[in-house]
């Protein structure tokens, strides 16, 4: 989804734009997302390559004359069983990425990281005066369980650090929930087909969400100016599970769950989901890190990336009421 909006955004702005694609499925939730914003004959003007970032001879040629790259390829999942699935796409991955980056001279690169890479406040749980707010200065804490798509991305960060000290200027963002159209049965769109579908229980966990639009905006932002070696937090809004959960079933007219999910609930929800996921070889639908996720009411900062670019972000209730349509088209 952010790759898709990057590339309108891009190509709406004068861009000569080189992108790279795995099947001919992938290349037509793309053009859908063109239709949608009525700018199909800007989809037709991408250079589209077919290639897989964890396939280096296929990148060889898209790499070809290329002076600026957006790395916003990665793989999402939650379930233990993907660990090395994660580690290949999202850290190798990134690796090559880098690589042909230092190799062919590339002036820049913004790299799409997540807010699951950042620090944590763990640390400062009996502490009183500890900081209110998780910021790009907060201290990654090797020792606090993390998942496997964290670690990823974590460990995805280290390469494009290497980036930068081979010479080549980047920048990391690092998105919390993206929501935005077209892409409603995976990552975030997800979300608004299990909301649809009923959800009895909520926590009163929270995290930070964005608009897609406001993330690709940034990320372009960001490689026109003079800013480089640098991450941004991109949040509009930090925004309780049962709050959200509740505002997105208002919108789509589906119930609100009236059941609060206590932790001995959720500890006893991941250990009986990791029964059935073996018994029945299913993928995983809650962990332990994601239960303590769920519970955990740490905030997230966004003040660094407003100052830099006096940005202003759209509301997230606001944004929702504009894509909301396309979702009920759609499913």
């Amino acid at each position: 989804m952010i790759g898709s909006h990057v590339l309108l955004h891009l190509l709406e702005n004068g861009e000569n734009v080189r992108a790279i694609y795995r099947t001919e499925k992938h290349l037509q939730k793309t053009k859908a997302l063109f239709d949608y914003y009525s700018k199909p004959e800007l989809f037709l003007k991408i250079d589209w390559i077919v290639a897989d970032i964890i396939d280096v001879p296929s990148l060889e040629t898209a790499f070809q004359n290329i002076d600026a790259v957006y790395h916003c390829a990665g793989f999402i999942s939650f379930d233990p069983k993907d660990e090395n699935l994660l580690r290949k796409i999202n850290i190798e991955g990134t690796a090559n990425i880098v690589n042909f980056c230092i190799d062919r001279k590339v002036t820049k690169l913004c790299h799409v990281s997540s807010i699951a890479a950042l620090g944590d406040l763990t640390k400062f749980k009996n502490d009183t005066s500890k900081p209110k707010l998780i910021n790009e200065e907060t201290e990654w804490n090797p020792e606090t369980l993390h998942s496997d798509y964290a670690l990823s991305k974590y460990g995805a960060e280290m390469e494009v650090w290497r980036a930068q000290q081979e010479g080549v200027d980047v920048v990391i963002v690092n998105p919390g929930v993206v929501f935005g159209p077209g892409f409603w049965n995976q990552g975030s769109g997800a979300f608004f087909t299990t909301v649809k579908g009923g959800i009895p229980f909520y926590t009163n966990g929270s995290t930070g969400y964005v608009a897609v639009i406001d993330v690709v905006k940034i990320m372009c932002q960001l490689m026109k100016s003079e800013v480089f070696n640098e991450r941004f937090i991109l949040i509009a809004e930090n925004i309780s599970y049962k709050k959200m959960v509740d505002m997105i079933a208002v919108k789509i007219k589906a119930p609100k769950p009236k059941i609060e999910a206590s932790p001995w609930l959720l500890n006893l929800a991941w250990r009986l989901d990791g029964i059935f996921a073996t018994l029945f070889r299913t993928k995983r639908k809650i962990t332990r890190q994601g239960a303590n996720s769920l519970q955990n009411a740490d905030l997230v900062s966004n003040e660094k990336i407003t100052s830099h670019l006096n940005y202003s972000f759209v509301p997230i209730s606001d944004y929702l009421d504009t894509i909301v349509p396309d979702f009920k088209r759609k499913t």
